[in-house]
């Protein structure tokens, strides 16, 4: 009896941790928004800034913040696929809907000369 209550525990930890929290899928959110702000700055300092040496370096510091995002946001992705096929399969017998993201993946030259992988997401009901 004890053992098959340590079992049925350890099973609801695993998938609590396994699947994202309200609050992870806004901070994922939140990222993606920073992430088109610093999209912007770098589009709008390329074309009406001064070319300094200053802008050049605030335009790769601008890259390294968007790079880290996009990487926070690649891993909570994956994170969220993570979801069990069962519990996919109970939200479509029970009706609910489960929103899910689809990406579009484009290659970006910067000025810097080195390309840069961009996804574009765009978010629908299944």
């Amino acid at each position: 009896m004890r053992r098959e209550l340590e079992e049925i525990i350890a099973l609801i930890e695993s998938r609590c941790q396994a699947r994202p929290t309200p609050m992870e899928f806004e901070m994922a959110y939140q990222a993606r928004v920073a992430a088109d702000g610093i999209r912007f700055a770098i589009k709008h300092a390329e074309q009406f800034a001064p070319h300094t040496d200053e802008m050049r370096q605030a335009g790769l510091q601008l890259l390294d913040a968007l790079e880290r995002l996009e990487n926070i946001d690649r891993r909570f992705q994956r994170r969220s696929r993570l979801a069990p096929a069962s519990e996919e399969n109970a939200n479509k017998n029970t009706g609910h809907a489960r929103r899910s993201e689809t990406s579009e993946k484009r290659t970006v030259n910067q000025p810097n000369g080195r390309a840069e992988n961009q996804t574009e997401y765009a978010g629908r009901e299944t």
